[in-house]
């Protein structure tokens, strides 16, 4: 492996373990809210309870976030100068609103609601809730602006002088049709992540641990299981629509993720396949014209394919590969769809046993330590076929990913860095497993127990 590579595979792994906190976290924001909410209104005290418990689980996985996020970032200037310099009036721009305006708002309102318990009116405790959840949603927003460009650049232009872009128009970055359509495929991939994890937390409570916390965590395993199933639902009815925005402005994405050598009419959808080294099918089993219709909604459409593709960009671009990874792209891309299809049935399997107040056997333990991992696992393979598939380019069209790379980096140096935030995030790995077990196996707080915690500094007066 060249420095390249090696700062290839140091931004994806990073950029994906990074993204296992993300989602939990804006859709925990919410959850809790919801909890805190419904305690304003009723008074009752399960809600109280649910909405501190999900508040320490929340509060863990935020800061996590944080941590890693923050270091993710230093990568553009460390392994990718060349890209920051050529992309970074523009790339810049919404990662610095993300910092100075989304970041600072949820953050600020979080340290009031952390702090806030017994201190702040009850009115104004609740709206530092809702308004960090809607902070994080921002966050969200202007990120994932900033990665729609490198998928769709708008906005810009190239200086001739300088060879390097520069920005001409926010509104048209902010609005970018890429982020439109790709914004709420994320939320509704991370309330999936959200709600699989407070139900699968509830579940293992309920079957391991009964007693008196049975009626509190029975809420939350049904808001939790709601919440995957209508976002199960959203990522369906809006990775629909941001399938057909890839046909549009990156088709040879869209042939990757099917391994669709040749421009067809009634093209077909692979269940499995095999490829080659040089991503030449081998075998496959095909679904006649459902790429098609997930393309266009027409089964009669057509879906242009890689090696036609290839001559274009090779005429557009010069000589050169411009086809992805195939196998990486047509796996990941059905691991994407397996994993949040098997979560959103399991969210049917349960609210289907809990009607009437039934309960699943305590043998779905397992049902609920695993069930969380799947949105997770949807979330990852999801990033790892939006990154890969936009290869070679790391801006589309404009850059490719072998002109972004610090020309003056070395292997050394590069693996060196690389072996190190492995075995820092593998260490924050088992840091936050740890406080995530210890807080899901304790008790829920009762009213003795508020007593004595008033007295404790926050966060640990839950």
């Amino acid at each position: 492996m060249d420095a390249l590579d090696l700062a290839r595979w140091q931004f994806g792994i990073t950029t994906v373990y990074h993204f296992l906190f993300v989602p939990l976290t804006i859709s925990l924001a919410f959850i809790v809210a919801g909890f805190q909410t419904a305690w304003f209104r009723s008074g009752d005290e399960k809600y109280l309870k649910l909405t501190r418990f999900y508040g320490e689980l929340f509060l863990i996985n935020f800061a996590m976030g944080v941590v890693t996020g923050i270091v993710q970032e230093f990568q553009f200037g460390m392994n990718w100068s060349d890209y920051s310099r050529f992309v970074g009036d523009v790339f810049g721009a919404p990662l610095a609103i993300e910092g100075l305006l989304a970041f600072f708002l949820e953050s600020t309102f979080l340290g009031m609601w952390i702090f806030g318990w017994d201190k702040l009116p009850k009115l104004v405790h609740l709206a530092s809730i809702w308004i960090t959840a809607v902070g994080t949603l921002l966050s969200a927003y202007f990120i994932l602006a900033a990665n729609a460009w490198m998928q769709h650049p708008v906005g810009y232009d190239i200086n001739p002088t300088l060879h390097r872009a520069e920005l001409t128009d926010i509104v048209a970055v902010l609005m970018n049709p890429t982020v439109l359509f790709a914004f709420p495929h994320v939320i509704a991939g991370a309330f999936m992540t959200g709600g699989a994890f407070v139900m699968g937390v509830a579940m293992w409570r309920m079957l391991r641990r009964s007693g008196p916390d049975g009626a509190p965590f029975r809420i939350a395993a049904k808001v939790g299981a709601v919440a995957l199933l209508v976002g199960g639902l959203a990522v369906l009815g809006s990775g629909d629509q941001l399938g057909q925005q890839i046909a549009t402005e990156q088709p040879m994405k869209l042939a990757a993720a099917e391994g669709l050598q040749t421009t067809q009419t009634q093209a077909p959808f692979s269940v499995i396949g095999i490829w080659d080294l040089n991503g030449h099918e081998i075998f496959s089993i095909k679904v006649p014209a459902v790429l098609s219709i997930l393309a266009t909604h027409d089964p009669n459409g057509t879906v242009q394919g890689i090696d036609n593709l290839q001559a274009q960009f090779e005429a557009q671009y010069g000589p050169g590969n411009y086809s992805p990874i195939v196998p990486v792209t047509f796996w990941s891309f059905r691991f994407m769809i397996g994993a949040g299809g098997l979560a959103a049935l399991a969210a049917i399997w349960f609210l289907w046993k809990m009607r009437k107040g039934g309960l699943p056997s305590r043998g779905a333990v397992l049902i609920a330590v695993v069930l969380p991992l799947l949105p997770l696992a949807a979330n990852s393979f999801a990033w790892i076929f939006t990154e890969m598939g936009r290869q070679p380019w790391i801006v589309y069209g404009e850059q490719l990913t072998s002109q972004g790379v610090s020309p003056n980096v070395s292997v050394f140096e590069v693996g060196l860095t690389m072996i190190v935030f492995t075995l820092l995030y593998g260490g924050l790995a088992i840091v936050e497993l740890g406080l995530l077990t210890k807080r899901i196996r304790g008790p829920l707080e009762t009213k003795e127990d508020e007593t004595t915690a008033a007295d404790l500094p926050a966060p640990f007066a839950y």
